[in-house]
C-alpha cells in the first residue's frame, strides 16, 4: 500500500472556467463544508486525489475559499465551484464548500469531496478506509473484460442475468463488480429484483418522472429464476480467487422481496459447492426473511442506511411495509447464526459525525454485535437532500475522522471497511485505515 502523503501547506482553491478547465486561485485557499457550515480542513485531513478519482464543475455554484491575505471566508469569482469524486475503498471527510444561486439545477447522484491544489498535485479531504485493492482503477483490464463478456455470452446463451451483467453492467455502466465478475475474480453481483419497497430520495436505479434528478442507470426489467443464478454463480464459486456472491445491486431494487428465490437459489448452490461465501446487500427490511436466508445457507448481510436514528432514516427511505427496527432486527439476526453483519453506512458530513448520531450508533453496534461498518460516500446533491429531509441544523459535530477515532477505540472488534470480505478475510480481517 503507498504512502498517505498530506500537504506541507493548505491547498489552494479550485474553480471551473465552464468549458472543462480547471484551475488554482492562489489568492484562496481551499476548506470544507460540513452540514451546512464551510470550515477550515487541518492538512491532515488532505490527501492526493487518488487514481480513478475525478473532478466535477459545479454549475451556478461559487466556491468559497479563505483569503491568503486576510484570513477572511469569502467567495471565489473567477468560475465555478469545483468538487472530486473519491474512487472506491476512500470515505470522504468534507464536501466541498460553496455558495448557491438561486437558478442552480440539482447536482446529480454522485458524491462531492472538497478538493484543492498543492505542488502540482490535487488533494482531497479523505481517507483511506479500505486495503481491498478490488476497485482499483489500474486493475482493470478491458481487453479481459470483453474477453470475459464473450465467454460468458457463449457459455449462457439464455441467460438473462448474464447478458444483464454485461450488457447493462459491464459495457454500459462500466460497474466494477460486474467487470471483475467478466475478469473471472472475487465478487459476483446477482441483480435479483425489479421492485422495491422504499422510496429513497436518492435512489440511483429509478427516480419519478415529477422528479428533478435523474438516476444515472436504468433499474432491472425482469425477475430472474433460482435456474439463472445458479448456472453462473456455481462456476464462479468454484473456480474465483477469495470467492464471493452478492445479491442486491445498485441497478435493481430491494432484494429479500425476492426472497423465496434467494432460499432456493442457496440451497441448490451449497448442492454444488462448499466455497466460497454468499452474500445479500439488501435494506434489512424483512428480518424474517433474513431468518429464513440464514437458515438456508447465508452467509453474510449489508444493510444500507443514510442514519441509525429513526426519524432521519425515515425522512429518506420513506420505507412501505416496515419501519426502521426492522433493519436493526436483521442484522442482530444474522449476527445469532453467527453470520457477518456489515452496515453500509452513506457517510455526509455534519449528519453522519453529529453528536446525536454518534450516540446512536454506539446503542447500534451494541445491539446487534454488528461485524462491520461500510463507510460508503453518499451520492447526493447537499443541498438538495438536507432540504428533503428537512434538516436546518445539523447539531453539533466532530468530524467524520475522529468519530471513526472514537468507534474504533470503544469498540476494537468492529471492522472497518469498504467491501463485502470473502470468508478468508473474515477469519482474519485487517482493518486498520491509513490516517
Amino acid at each position: 500500500m503507498p504512502e498517505i502523503l498530506h500537504p506541507k501547506d493548505t491547498p489552494y482553491l479550485l474553480y471551473s472556467d465552464g468549458e472543462g478547465n480547471i484551475y488554482e486561485d492562489t489568492s484562496l485557499y481551499a476548506i470544507g463544508r460540513t452540514g451546512w457550515d464551510a470550515i477550515p480542513v487541518g492538512n491532515d485531513e488532505w490527501i492526493e486525489l487518488p487514481d480513478g478519482g475525478q473532478l466535477y464543475e459545479l454549475p451556478d455554484r461559487r466556491g468559497i475559499g479563505i483569503d491568503v491575505k486576510t484570513g477572511e471566508m469569502r467567495l471565489c469569482d473567477k468560475g465555478w465551484a469545483v468538487a472530486a469524486f473519491v474512487p472506491p475503498a476512500h470515505t470522504s471527510l468534507y464536501m466541498a464548500a460553496y455558495e448557491s444561486a438561486p437558478e442552480a439545477q440539482t447536482l446529480p447522484l454522485y458524491c462531492y469531496t472538497a478538493a484543492g491544489w498543492h505542488d502540482d498535485k490535487f488533494y482531497v479531504t479523505a481517507v483511506r478506509i479500505e486495503q481491498d485493492i478490488r476497485q482499483e482503477a489500474k486493475g482493470y483490464d478491458d481487453k479481459k473484460i470483453h474477453n470475459g463478456v464473450e465467454k460468458m455470452i457463449a457459455a449462457y446463451p439464455h441467460n438473462r442475468l448474464v447478458k444483464h451483467l454485461a450488457d447493462n453492467c459491464a459495457l454500459t455502466y462500466d460497474c466494477p463488480a460486474a467487470r471483475n465478475y467478466f475478469m473471472g475474480r472475487w465478487e459476483c453481483p446477482i441483480p435479483i429484483s425489479p421492485a422495491c419497497n422504499a422510496n429513497c430520495i436518492g435512489r440511483i436505479s429509478f427516480q419519478p418522472e415529477t422528479e428533478e434528478i435523474y438516476s444515472p442507470q436504468d433499474r432491472l426489467s425482469f425477475k430472474p429464476t433460482a435456474e439463472e443464478v445458479v448456472e453462473y454463480t456455481v462456476p464462479h464459486l468454484e473456480s474465483a480467487p477469495y470467492p464471493i456472491i452478492s445479491f442486491g445491486q445498485g441497478c435493481e431494487g430491494e432484494p429479500l422481496l425476492m426472497w423465496e428465490t434467494i432460499r432456493e437459489s442457496i440451497i441448490e448452490i451449497r448442492k454444488h459447492t462448499q466455497r466460497g461465501s454468499i452474500n445479500i446487500n439488501t435494506n434489512g427490511s424483512k428480518p424474517d426473511a433474513v431468518e429464513k436466508l440464514m437458515q438456508a445457507g447465508l452467509n453474510s448481510i449489508r444493510v444500507s442506511t443514510n442514519s441509525v436514528r429513526k426519524e432521519i432514516y425515515t425522512r429518506y427511505y420513506l420505507p412501505n411495509n416496515y419501519q426502521f427496527e426492522d433493519i436493526i432486527e436483521s442484522m442482530k439476526i444474522v449476527r445469532k447464526y453467527g453470520g457477518w453483519a456489515s452496515m453500509n453506512y452513506f457517510a455526509f458530513p455534519g449528519m453522519t459525525d453529529s453528536v446525536a448520531e454518534y450516540e446512536a450508533l454506539r446503542e447500534v453496534i451494541k445491539y446487534t454485535d454488528l461485524s462491520m461498518i461500510q463507510w460508503r460516500n453518499f451520492n447526493i446533491d447537499p443541498d438538495w437532500y438536507l432540504g428533503k429531509i428537512g434538516v436546518t441544523d445539523t447539531g453539533e459535530y466532530m468530524g467524520i475522522k475522529q468519530m471513526m477515532e472514537l468507534i474504533r477505540e470503544e469498540f476494537p472488534k468492529l471492522k472497518f471497511g469498504y467491501f463485502n470480505p470473502p470468508a478468508e478475510r473474515m477469519v482474519n480481517y485487517d482493518s486498520d485505515f491509513a490516517h
